[in-house]
């Protein structure tokens, strides 16, 4: 064979290599494209079941397989619909705006509200309110927003200017109204408050809220009128709202009805004592075992205010006072009163017999000293 001959063999054999290439190449794009498909429709085929579990697996593989929009915001989706905020906001925040359904915009702005990062909320509901200006669920979010950074009057723009085209929204007003409260214009707040209450509002936050606004501008009747309501939707276990109640009747000269109110709300604002025999007693422990020696028999004094009948403690408060503290007329007046209490148990334990021993003892010793002072 000559050389020309063996050149066109050469040549032939490369192209029909990169013939097979290019074959293979062309065989193996569609069978990944079919891949990303298939793993995204069985992703979507199990959210339906909302068997989210699965569909997450699912949603992963696509992807890893190809960050595209669609499998992007399907895995942030299902992400979102399993509670994880931050998974879900870090995908949908590298997605350009304009690319953003207003589903996807609207999980992005709510993981930051559901994980209280309220700057970031403010943010992203203000870029979603550019494209959606009558998504009222997010114009009543980012108002109360601003109200709770401070910035009512912000909150206010925000929510007069949804209203200019819709004043019926429930959930716009009740943010509204709150804004013009914090802000202090009760006028205004009322005004909205009587809309919610005309709208069929009667929640507790509406009403109790309406009940203080007209409480500021002495509408005492309308406060009451709202107050009562509230304060017996919580079955009269709000102390604050008993208190405003009890505030407006006095205020009414319903003399004896605010004072039931007024001294309602004191035991209502008054400690579990059950929590408090536990916490105070630990307080006592924590201060003694800090060498905070003060501290720990104040805690124990305010502990035999729940729990008068804990012995143990009146020997403690005496032993400190006497050993820690050299306050020898304290020491003496809480031996005194665990001596008095300890002799009424008919049959003290060893522990007890014990501290009862000692206390005489000790409370022996402080009588012959100062008998020992006198005498000088």
């Amino acid at each position: 064979m000559n050389k020309i001959a063996i050149l066109i063999l050469a040549l032939v054999s490369v192209l029909s290599a990169k013939g097979e290439v290019s074959a293979k190449k062309k065989a193996v794009e569609p069978i990944e494209a079919d891949s990303l498909t298939l793993l995204i429709q069985t992703g979507d085929s199990l959210m339906q079941q909302y068997n989210t579990f699965e569909a997450l697996r699912y949603y992963q593989q696509a992807f890893a397989m190809k960050d595209t929009l669609e499998s992007r915001t399907k895995l942030a989706d299902c992400y979102y619909q399993r509670g994880n905020y931050r998974q879900t906001a870090d995908l949908l925040k590298l997605v350009p705006e304009d690319s953003l359904s207003h589903e996807a915009f609207r999980q992005l702005a709510l993981s930051y509200q559901k994980q209280n990062e309220t700057d970031a909320y403010i943010y992203w509901s203000g870029q979603l309110l550019e494209r959606f200006p009558m998504d009222g669920e997010i114009v009543a979010g980012r108002t109360l927003a601003f109200t709770r950074v401070n910035q009512p009057e912000k909150g206010i723009v925000c929510g007069m200017k949804y209203c200019l085209r819709d004043t019926t929204n429930i959930l716009v007003n009740r943010a509204l109204a709150d804004a013009w409260f914090m802000n202090r214009d009760f006028k205004a707040a009322s005004k909205l408050y009587e809309r919610l209450l005309q709208q069929g509002d009667s929640t507790f936050n509406t009403l109790y809220s309406a009940g203080m606004c007209y409480a500021q501008i002495d509408s005492l009747n309308q406060a009451y009128n709202c107050l009562l309501p509230a304060f017996q939707l919580t079955q009269m276990q709000h102390a604050n709202c008993a208190y405003r109640l009890g505030v407006v009747s006095v205020d009414l000269h319903s003399y004896e009805e605010g004072l039931a109110y007024l001294n309602h709300a004191l035991k209502l604002m008054q400690p579990d004592t059950t929590v408090m025999k536990a916490i105070t007693l630990s307080q006592g422990e924590g201060y003694y075992l800090t060498k905070q020696y003060d501290k720990a028999v104040e805690a124990w004094k305010l502990h035999l205010t729940y729990n008068p009948s804990s012995i143990a403690t009146y020997y403690n408060i005496a032993s400190a006072y006497y050993y820690l503290l050299s306050d020898v007329p304290q020491a003496k007046s809480y031996l005194e009163q665990f001596l008095q209490a300890a002799r009424r148990e008919q049959n003290p334990n060893a522990k007890l017999t014990e501290m009862i021993n000692k206390a005489d003892e000790l409370l022996y010793t402080i009588n012959a000293l100062k008998t020992r002072r006198q005498g000088r």
